[in-house]
């Protein structure tokens, strides 16, 4: 099985590229952001690889990083989802996005995706929310404890939005948020996660 790829980017079009690894071209699907990114043709490239094999077809799928291929992996354990459902949403959400929608259970996120509807969307939520990357799991799974608090699961997500548009990153203020709601427990209010979180960030 291919894990990476690295060599020269040959060409590529609306969500594919082939990379030219010594004289060999391979055909690889990637969402718009992932080719968003990448560097001119015939610069040299290297991409995190998900093989997928079915009966008739032999596939390649790229990705920036690691943690990219792993969301692809677990969306695609949701039933419905396909390798190409998957890539649709990695376009339109980065995994700190994605990851903030499950753990806020925001089901408008995910619809904005085309193919997505509210059914779907709320399979993705309920089956994800226990299979988030390692270190992020327990972000997931924030639900009972930051809806304890009295702020519901959006008091994660309006937490976050709050210290983004303060000038912090998203990844940095989102695994803050998300470590400081499991030790408040009960009293992860929205006050409770912006002040201790610029405290945290900060220092």
């Amino acid at each position: 099985m291919i894990a990476k790829l690295s060599g020269r980017l040959d060409s590529s079009g609306e969500g594919w590229v082939v990379i030219d690894v010594g004289g060999v071209g391979y055909l690889v699907f990637c969402a718009s952001r992932t080719l968003a990114t990448l560097p001119d043709i015939g610069a040299p490239v290297s991409l995190q690889i998900e093989t997928v094999v079915r009966e008739d077809q032999f596939n390649l799928y790229g990705f920036l990083d690691g943690r990219e291929r792993e969301w692809f992996r677990l969306l695609r354990t949701v039933q419905s989802v396909g390798a190409k459902m998957a890539l649709a949403i990695l376009g339109l959400l980065s995994p700190d996005e994605l990851a903030l929608a499950i753990a806020a259970r925001d089901k408008a996120s995910l619809t904005r995706v085309s193919g997505v509807g509210p059914k779907l969307a709320e399979r993705m939520l309920t089956e994800l929310k226990d299979k988030a990357p390692a270190g992020e799991m327990p972000v997931a799974a924030l639900g009972g404890a930051v809806s304890a608090g009295g702020g519901g699961g959006s008091s994660v997500a309006d937490a976050v939005s709050a210290l983004v548009n303060l000038g912090y990153r998203q990844s940095d203020a989102f695994n803050v948020v998300s470590g400081i709601a499991l030790r408040l427990g009960d009293e992860a209010t929205l006050e409770n996660l912006i002040q201790t979180g610029l405290k945290e960030l900060s220092a």
